[in-house]
């Protein structure tokens, strides 16, 4: 899961950084009343109650027609995948998998619509991709098809989703454009058995964290304070975006467009980034998130900041040292307030799908809280409220009440109307340009100051 989180971050900022109403046939049927190969979408009361009475409905309106998707390989994809045998033989629906490396994944979907092929009804859509799509109507609005009781049923239970999934990844222009399938944000692991021998609290504050940094940094031998990522370019970029939006700055102001690179608070963060990478291993200036964590599992620091979906190879006896001695604890609050990153996937309606009802019958069942529990244990990452306070999988994951907490921190940021990865086409060059100057801070080239004005600069002429 980590490793391909993080090549989907590089590859869309590379890459792009990153719906039309109406059946396929055009006449303009909006959900619910659509025909979808003849069949009318509302359903008689009672008929979707349970799952079981939904999918006998489902069978006599859909039953034989067939769903292509278009999938990006990732455990979520191979965890929908497990259940599809008995999506279809409930619903009598046929799917084909289409499912390729997500380098791939977007080039091939706008190839699609570009050339109005329309050879996919269920597309798997990155959140940073939400708004391109939604703008070019890609895909199609959704709001109707979860307002429709009869097209979504109780069980479904939409408001179960986080808060932060569903407002944030997955709407453009106060339009649901996705179901969320899959995300992750921040947070911490701290070696708990080192801070208990020394008396020691999880961060709270990005003081703190940087005084426990500095605290434990060489407090015994081979220990450092903290392991991030941080290799030139994109990863140190990266890295400053962690905790850049706890200070209040950013690279760009989203409203405006302006380049905010030499704004104080900016400058603030980049600072205590630097400051706190002293506490780091000697070599972390070439660190990628496999490294930070490999530094962090061999015991080589105390204290580790990045993504929820890595918790799991962290808790894993086989692949870690201190599986047994860790804990947890939310991105530290900042001078501005509460802030985490944000990053997910959706399941979507092609527009230009002839079979949206039957593609909306798929999106249900898979992303349903009936099958939530189902979806986790076959290697699904967990999007729903009800999956992070279950019980049984708490007790597997001991993670899960912390990541809740961070995605709550997480949706402070949705709220504010800020994305964590800035929606602009030349983002990719924008953080390589950042990152090359986070670095020369890092070496000691420039000052922090210095480094922002550069990059300010150099932002200026990019961002045009």
């Amino acid at each position: 899961m980590s490793n391909k989180w993080t090549k989907l971050t590089t590859v869309m900022l590379l890459a792009a950084v990153i719906s039309a109403c109406g059946s396929g046939n055009g006449n303009g049927n909006s959900a619910g009343t659509g025909n979808t190969g003849g069949n009318s979408g509302g359903a008689p009361a009672g008929a979707t109650d349970t799952i079981e009475a939904w999918g006998e409905t489902i069978k006599s309106q859909y039953g034989g027609d067939t769903l292509n998707l278009a999938f990006a390989s990732h455990p979520s994809t191979e965890s929908f995948q497990k259940l599809t045998a008995d999506f279809e033989k409930l619903t009598g629906i046929k799917v084909k998998w289409e499912v390729m490396e997500e380098t791939y994944l977007k080039n091939k979907q706008l190839l699609d619509y570009t050339g109005k092929t329309g050879s996919y009804d269920v597309l798997m859509v990155d959140g940073f991709w939400m708004s391109e799509y939604g703008a070019k109507k890609v895909v199609e609005p959704l709001d109707e098809y979860i307002g429709n009781e009869s097209l979504t049923p109780a069980w479904f239970d939409y408001e179960d989703i986080i808060p932060a999934y569903r407002n944030g990844i997955s709407k453009y222009e106060e339009k649901t454009y996705g179901i969320p399938t899959a995300g992750e944000t921040r947070f911490i692991a701290y070696r708990k058995d080192l801070f208990d021998k020394y008396g020691k609290q999880a961060p709270t504050t990005m003081d703190e964290f940087l005084e426990l940094a500095q605290f434990f940094n060489g407090k015994e031998d081979g220990l450092y304070g903290v392991s991030m990522r941080a290799q030139r370019g994109v990863h140190a970029a990266s890295g400053l975006m962690t905790i850049m939006y706890n200070f209040g700055g950013g690279f760009i102001n989203q409203q405006t467009g302006e380049v905010t690179m030499n704004d104080p608070k900016t400058v603030e963060a980049l600072q205590f980034y630097v400051d706190l990478l002293k506490n780091a291993p000697k070599d972390v200036v070439s660190y990628t998130h496999e490294e930070a964590l490999s530094a962090f599992m061999t015991g080589k620091s105390a204290m580790w900041l990045d993504a929820t979906a890595l918790a799991k190879r962290i808790l894993d006896p086989a692949s870690s040292q201190v599986y047994d001695k860790v804990a947890f604890a939310p991105t530290p609050e900042g001078p501005d307030g509460k802030a985490s990153a944000l990053a997910g996937w959706n399941m979507s309606i092609s527009s230009l799908s002839k079979n949206k009802e039957a593609a909306w019958a798929f999106i249900v069942y898979m992303n349903s809280k009936v099958n939530a529990k189902a979806y986790v244990e076959g290697g699904g990452v967990p999007v729903r409220t009800s999956i992070y306070e279950d019980q049984e999988l708490v007790a597997a994951d001991p993670s899960y009440p912390v990541q809740l907490a961070a995605l709550n921190d997480a949706n402070v940021l949705v709220e504010k109307g800020i994305s964590w990865i800035p929606p602009h086409e030349k983002m990719g060059q924008i953080l390589d340009r950042v990152g090359y100057y986070v670095s020369a801070a890092m070496f000691g080239e420039v000052t922090a100051e210095e480094a922002a004005r550069k990059a300010q600069e150099e932002l200026e002429d990019i961002a045009g």
